[in-house]
């Protein structure tokens, strides 16, 4: 349950001669912000906030996050506690539910996800039409959306027991459509899901299966996979989710809504920032693989090179979740035992970066991008596949988005601008242009 006080602390804005006071809403973490909704009734003023940096779109009870002090929260639980102790279809329950699940719920929830994940007849077919050129992205925003036109029914309908349903199907189908991608790129049949197995054992048996063979997946490879989803489940308002909340407050469906969020996703400055990580990796191993003359470029402030991986946008200090999955990678490289020249260049740039003081002061740690691109790496999955792997964990953070969007009767997402154009002039014919 969201937790506002509105307080009697106002702040006063002055144009000209008046004055224009508006409230201060506190939230449960003691976050400030300013409501300036009546701005431009009262004023004929918006404000200009490019990026929408420091705007707060909504109101949300499902994550916090403190860049400074480097924490984040998932509807209370520390992402610490949750990655050590939670299994990812627990958190996907509690983001989008408000609470953790009891026995009882869990195993009903799981087994609702498994009557709801073998995909829709016709659904492979769809896939492997797709061009092979086609990025795996842009596979997974068109297979997410044409779920619509495979469960119509599901446009119509908002009551709690058919979002339900339709969060289920979309669950289980998101990740055969996911492993499905990854199979069409190795030229090999796609596999149903295998209901012996949990949730991520199933998709690491759709992804790495053979038709016909029993799988069994490493507990360690299951275990760091789940560790990291639940790390990328859900991150406040991001890129990604603000776009599924904008597009939902049209009342486009779940699946459309889904889709809007994994294009947005796909950019190289959103999700495709661990893809950027093993292609830097890559240039640094077709120049000979001297980390030294690379941290040496990346100090350089004449230098366009920027380490990849390092540093974030939003924590001034150290990741949290980095802090995790660091372990989850470190036990994948010593059990696969892989001897692969690109992870040992990661491997040699963390220890750089972690105990070399100019990267020390300006708090340049390695992220969780930059360890689950090693991750991905290591268990053989492409690099373009990395943001669909990144899409798989967000999505129950979407969905929770989406639904408390929807539950709390948001308003139509209408933003407003500066405009910067052509005042008014007559139209020219075009004999005297």
């Amino acid at each position: 349950m969201s937790k506002i006080a509105e307080l009697n602390e106002t702040v006063e804005l002055r144009i000209g001669d008046k004055s224009f006071p508006f409230p201060v809403i506190t939230g449960s973490e003691n976050e400030k912000g300013i409501d300036i909704g009546p701005l431009r009734a009262q004023t004929g003023y918006v404000t200009l906030d490019s990026g929408y940096k420091n705007t707060g779109a909504c109101k949300s009870a499902i994550t916090f996050l403190d860049g400074e002090l480097g924490i984040l929260h998932y509807r209370g639980y520390s992402i610490e506690e949750l990655a050590e102790k939670a299994s990812f279809i627990e958190v996907a329950y509690l983001l989008v539910n408000g609470e953790l699940p009891t026995k009882e719920q869990l195993n009903s929830h799981v087994l609702g996800l498994k009557a709801q994940n073998a995909l829709p007849e016709g659904m492979g077919a769809f896939i492997n039409a797709m061009p092979k050129s086609m990025h795996p992205m842009a596979m997974l925003s068109a297979t997410t959306v044409a779920l619509s036109g495979f469960y119509p029914a599901s446009d119509d309908d908002y009551t709690p027991e058919k979002v339900a349903r339709t969060m289920d199907r979309l669950m289980g189908n998101f990740s055969g459509i996911a492993a499905a991608i990854y199979r069409k790129g190795q030229g090999e049949q796609l596999l149903q899901p295998d209901n012996r197995l949990d949730y991520v054992g199933s998709f690491l048996q759709m992804m790495y299966g053979a038709l016909g063979k029993e799988y069994t997946p490493d507990p360690i490879v299951n275990e760091a996979l789940n560790t990291l989803l639940i790390l990328h489940a859900d991150h406040e308002q991001n890129c990604s989710t603000s776009t599924v909340r904008i597009v939902g407050s049209s009342h486009a469906n779940l699946y459309a809504s889904v889709a809007a969020g994994i294009t947005a996703l796909w950019g190289p400055l959103h999700g495709g920032a661990n893809q950027e990580v093993i292609e830097m990796l890559e240039q640094i191993k077709a120049d000979g693989g001297d980390t030294a003359k690379w941290i040496l470029k990346a100090k350089d402030k004449d230098d366009d090179f920027r380490l990849m991986g390092f540093g974030h946008r939003v924590y001034k200090n150290f990741d949290p979740r980095a802090r995790i999955i660091k372990k989850a990678c470190d036990s994948i490289l010593a059990k696969l035992g892989i001897n692969d020249p690109v992870l040992q260049i990661a491997k040699d740039l963390e220890e750089a970066a972690l105990n070399d003081e100019y990267f020390k002061s300006r708090k340049l740690y390695p992220n969780v991008d930059f360890y689950s691109g090693i991750i991905y790496r290591a268990l053989g999955i492409p690099t373009e596949m990395f943001t669909v792997m990144f899409a798989l964990g967000r999505l129950p953070g979407w969905m929770a988005q989406w639904k408390e969007m929807r539950d709390g009767g948001e308003p139509i997402g209408r933003p407003r601008q500066i405009y910067t154009g052509e005042t008014s002039r007559p139209f020219v014919a075009i004999e005297h242009r």
